[in-house]
């Protein structure tokens, strides 16, 4: 087989995983690993980071073996985004990695929102900061670690260190650059950025930026030995995962709203100039002149998710005796429910929401006669609503006319049906399967010539689109505003339901 076969490497909270395509998008395997995570104490939220290249390369290899040692053209790797993983002046890892589920910096971001500095930011960098943010970590190391922050000689992300382990060489790209240090209009590092966050002493720490879809290296033979991949493979620069899911769906263009619906609630459209709003991250895209706009929360699917793992245990165990899925057994319930009136709302705040740390999931309108179908309902919907409330904002700014729309949920026709009504826009499902991967492949492709860009998609895509029900999506609109009228009124409250009892 000629070397026209793509690598993509998707890394995320709990899975890194390695997938196989050829020339036109195709999967020819996939294989993941899971990594294990790390909370030495409150707020803190980390990973070894030999262990994520070593399970890493594992998954490589066994990719590899799966799609029968394909010729490689390119790799390219994707990673969750924002956390932190530091190396010191030899390149050696300083610290474990910090995820972007640790929160350890929440009161370096409340002093800067209460100071003005976040409101600086924001016109500055385009963004506010947040907990997770690596300006929020770096501050926090400074002040509460000073010897290790003395010690920092390069400051990367996630996806930036398996570039390292894969290549020896050390940089980053233009979608990661600007999580926190790059400058709106510029999309470059600007050194009053580092100033403004006390942080100047790291402006050697920046790694240089890259294109996505710039060749930044080549396999080395110790990283060959490690995934089975042949030295000398060309490496591309990569992209932030949220950005990578939206290209590999063929949603990162102007006029349409990518919307992920994953652990975070992740809305995302692109432009040709920057706006910049406290609602969104006004983020480079994948080349200078273009702006993605991400409006997110951690309040999505991952609600669903926890409501199947505690109430349907039974359930679950019997559906998977015979041979179908937890999600298939449950539908009919939702669709009987779906198909009468119900009263029964949810907040999907059980992990995070739009409205700071303290807020709370809960059901509202819940009587006796409700049952599980209108519990799910209810959870499925307050999902969609959250999204919205993000998506609102997008329209406001950018007015996208089309989404589309990835993530579990989405393989499901009836739930991707509730997000075109409770959105009021018609949503587009694709047949792409790991689409952050496919993302990641198509820059290693255009790196290497195979595409003319990173949006070149040579696929046919299998496109499902749902239109919005008229008269479902009035009567949402009703529900979705008193989604809205309750976290209002119930915001009081959130700090006294949050205190120790």
């Amino acid at each position: 087989m000629v070397d026209t076969c793509l690598l993509g490497i998707d890394s995320g909270l709990t899975m890194t995983k390695a997938v196989v395509f050829d020339a036109g998008g195709r999967v020819l395997a996939t294989a993941r690993r899971r990594i294990a995570q790390s909370v030495p104490r409150a707020r803190h939220v980390e990973r070894d980071m030999a262990a994520l290249w070593q399970a890493t390369a594992k998954a490589v290899r066994a990719a590899l073996d799966a799609a029968g040692q394909p010729g490689i053209a390119a790799v390219a790797a994707t990673a969750h985004g924002d956390g932190l993983y530091l190396l010191d002046r030899t390149a050696q890892p300083l610290c474990p990695g910090i995820l972007s589920l640790d929160s350890r910096a929440v009161d370096a971001v409340a002093r800067w929102q209460a100071d003005g500095t976040a409101d600086a930011a924001l016109s500055l960098t385009g963004q506010r900061p947040h907990a997770s943010a690596p300006s929020a970590l770096l501050a926090w190391i400074r002040d509460h670690e000073p010897d290790r922050f003395a010690r920092i000689g390069h400051v990367l992300a996630c996806k930036d260190w398996l570039r390292f382990c894969l290549t020896g060489t050390i940089g980053t790209d233009l979608t990661e650059a600007s999580t926190a240090f790059t400058e709106v209009t510029s999309q470059s590092y600007a050194p009053a950025i580092l100033e403004l966050y006390g942080l100047g002493a790291l402006a050697p720490a920046l790694p240089p930026v890259a294109r996505p879809d710039q060749v930044v290296g080549a396999v080395t033979e110790q990283a060959a030995a490690m995934t089975g991949l042949v030295a000398g493979t060309p490496v591309v620069a990569g992209l932030h995962d949220v950005t990578a899911s939206a290209l590999g769906i063929g949603g990162h263009r102007l006029g349409c709203v990518a919307i992920v619906a994953g652990t975070y609630s992740i809305n995302e459209t692109v432009s040709d100039r920057p706006r910049t709003d406290p609602r969104w991250f006004c983020r480079n895209g994948l080349r200078p002149g273009e702006w993605n706009n991400m409006a997110i929360s951690p309040a999505s699917a991952a609600n669903y998710d926890w409501f199947l793992d505690t109430l349907t245990g039974a359930d679950r165990a019997t559906a998977e005796a015979g041979g179908r899925s937890i999600h298939a057994a449950v539908e009919p319930e939702v669709r009987a429910a779906l198909n009468r009136p119900s009263t029964v709302l949810f907040h999907p705040y059980l992990y995070g929401s739009p409205h700071g740390p303290q807020a709370s999931g809960g059901f509202l309108g819940l009587h006796g006669w409700h049952d599980r179908g209108d519990l799910i309902r209810a959870v499925i919907e307050g999902i969609a609503f959250n999204h919205r409330v993000h998506i609102d904002a997008l329209r406001e700014g950018f007015a996208p006319s089309q989404a589309r729309l990835t993530g579990g949920i989405s393989r499901s026709p009836l739930y991707a049906q509730v997000f075109a009504d409770a959105l009021g826009l018609p949503v587009t499902v694709t047949d792409t399967d790991e689409a952050a991967a496919w993302g990641a492949a198509l820059c290693a492709g255009a790196g290497v010539g195979l595409f003319a860009d990173p949006t070149a998609d040579p696929r046919e895509l299998g496109l499902v689109t749902y239109a919005p029900d008229p008269a479902r999506s009035a009567a949402l609109q009703d529900r979705y505003r008193l989604h809205c009228d309750l976290a209002a009124a119930l915001a009081p409250f959130w700090p006294r339901i949050e205190a120790p009892a």
